[in-house]
């Protein structure tokens, strides 16, 4: 377990300390390699990612996932929750810090069935970026704006967040349940297996013993992403640690991690991991050289 980041206050000693706190603040905190659990707050915390892409792995719904932090992604944390992280290298997080009280009260003035903040992972929406940019630059320039204009920003926020939890629950409604564990397991193993292979939806289906249409939505509600990208991740990462290795060459390399040629192997490394084959290939040999 990873010590709480240097630049992060400690959490309200007491919720009158956490009544008198600003309605959103902002930090920039870093995210050390490893196994990291987020620091546990008193208040709604939203972790929006800054920097190159970093692969990480982590546990929700009682499910160890994998994906990658993109620049701009965010996760939310709810007061008084902490989430446990295994970040391939260090990585930096703007955290927005929001008051439950204020949540509470927009999800009330919403009519809202639920006051509850609901936890996510790696969610994407320009109108939140655009949040945290704009109480990025205040923070940096001493709040210019003062504190009406970042209290105007926390509601916007509230505001937000409470619009696409509702959508998210509209959709829940509907879903199915999860693939067992067991049946994720079997597919997993097989698409590691099978990376090297032109692999099919309903060749993983049959896998887990479904039809293709209820094990692509079976999937992604155990997973939290689509089965297609899951297996483009993988392909990704393993890709990845053979550059890293530098035994074989970069075509070699796209062929035994089922990519139709290197140039399509190199696009999704730019798209997932911001870095072309041949630097990653480039940073083995530093490495080798230093070791020597």
């Amino acid at each position: 377990m990873s010590d709480r980041p240097a630049c992060y206050p400690a959490p309200p000693a007491a919720l009158s300390a956490a009544d008198r706190a600003p309605l959103l603040d902002v930090l920039t905190s870093p995210v050390p390699q490893g196994v990291f659990d987020s620091p546990v707050d008193g208040r709604h915390v939203l972790c929006l990612h800054l920097g190159e892409p970093v692969p990480v792995s982590y546990r929700t719904d009682g499910h160890p996932r994998t994906g990658v932090r993109l620049h701009g992604q965010y996760c939310v944390v709810p007061a008084g929750a902490s989430t446990r992280w295994v970040l391939s290298q260090p990585a930096r997080s703007l955290l927005l810090r929001l008051t439950p009280s204020l949540w509470q009260d927009t999800a009330h003035t919403a009519g809202s069935h639920s006051a509850l903040l609901a936890p996510a992972i790696h969610v994407r929406d320009p109108q939140v970026e655009r949040i945290g940019w704009m109480m990025q630059a205040e923070d940096h320039d001493a709040y210019p704006g003062g504190r009406l204009f970042a209290d105007s920003l926390a509601t916007a926020l509230a505001a937000r967040l409470l619009a696409l939890q509702s959508r998210r629950s509209l959709n829940d409604g509907t879903r199915g349940r999860a693939l067992p564990a067991w049946r994720l397991r079997r597919v997993q193993e097989y698409v590691e297996a099978h990376l090297d292979e032109p692999l099919s939806l309903l060749e993983l289906a049959a896998v887990a013993g479904y039809s293709a249409s209820h094990f692509k939505a079976l999937f992604k509600q155990a997973v939290g992403i689509p089965v297609h990208r899951y297996v483009l991740e993988r392909r990704v990462e393993r890709a990845r640690l053979l550059l890293m290795q530098g035994r074989q060459s970069i075509s070699e390399i796209a062929l035994v991690t089922g990519f139709s040629h290197a140039s399509h192997m190199a696009r999704c490394l730019r798209r997932l991991l911001g870095v072309s084959p041949s630097q990653l290939m480039q940073g083995s040999s530093v490495i080798e050289n230093n070791l020597h």
